[in-house]
């Protein structure tokens, strides 16, 4: 048994304001701590800041400019199943560049290295939730699906060469080792901050539960927290007592529901937490090749 679904409606509605939450984080992030600061990060964004300290055009020209057309090629490449929501992430994210840099022309931390430091955190976390959502930015990630259509290369690899790749040509512009090192400080936070969201939104855990009041705990579950249950069969080495045991998956956040459930129908309940590495199917992630 599974979580109820609420009005698909109302789901779309949610998922396109996180998303839409999440870019105006993003947009926040280069606009306060970044571009003020000359710092160039990776991603067509950092090309599109790139650009403008070249030539002065706003960031949100040069960026949707890019990612219509990568957007067009994307969809001749791909076909239009590719990603409504990258379309709409695209277009929602150079709006918010437009708005916000005219507000924002000092950085909000005086020191350099904490604009790197803060603007990779708040950036790297917003397009994490972005792909909570099913969602994403476009730009690199548009160019790393082409790419790896037709070559066997890693999408994460793709994106990984693409930023070295921008990052290292601020070099030719500022003729300055200091700005290449804050934008590569900036990618690696970024990284890390997309990883531990992704983690933590994504992680699962394995419980087997025994008890006597096996019956009642698993309805208890089923019906509280909507997750499936597992029974099996087991005997009890010392006692040589037959015994059931349940195994229930569930999302980390999800365990302290299911431990205040056991403790209201069985506080003497035996419990083991394993982590798992991943659990694909109905309720979880799809099952990936």
């Amino acid at each position: 048994m599974h979580k109820k679904k609420g009005h698909p409606v109302l789901s779309v509605l949610k998922t396109y304001g996180i998303i839409t939450f999440a870019l105006f984080a993003n947009a926040l992030a280069w606009n306060a701590f970044l571009i003020p600061s000359e710092i160039v990060g990776g991603g067509i964004a950092g090309l599109s800041a790139l650009i403008f300290y070249a030539t002065g055009i706003p960031v949100a020209v040069p960026l949707i400019v890019i990612n219509i057309l990568l957007l067009a090629i994307g969809v001749k490449s791909l076909g239009l199943g590719f990603g409504v929501k990258t379309f709409y992430s695209a277009v929602v994210l150079s709006v918010f560049f437009g708005i916000l840099q005219p507000l924002i022309t000092e950085p909000i931390v005086d020191d350099r290295f904490m604009s790197a430091i803060l603007g990779g955190i708040l950036g790297g976390a917003s397009v994490g939730l972005v792909f909570t959502q099913g969602g994403s930015t476009g730009g690199t990630d548009i160019i790393a699906m082409i790419i790896n259509k037709y070559r066997n290369i890693s999408h994460g690899r793709i994106i990984l060469y693409l930023d070295i790749a921008i990052i290292s040509s601020s070099y030719l512009l500022f003729q300055s080792l200091e700005v290449m090192v804050y934008g590569y400080v900036t990618m690696a936070v970024a990284s890390y901050s997309i990883d531990m969201l992704l983690m933590g939104h994504r992680r699962s855990v394995q419980l087997f539960i025994f008890s006597p009041k096996y019956e009642l705990i698993a309805e208890k579950i089923a019906n509280d927290i909507g997750r499936g249950i597992t029974l099996l069969n087991g005997q009890g080495w010392y006692s040589k007592e037959e015994s059931a045991v349940l195994v229930v998956v569930v999302r980390r956040y999800e365990t302290s529901m299911v431990f205040r459930t056991i403790k209201e129908v069985d506080p003497e309940a035996f419990i083991s937490v394993a982590n798992v590495m991943g659990v694909y199917g109905k309720g979880f992630d799809p099952i990936r090749y």
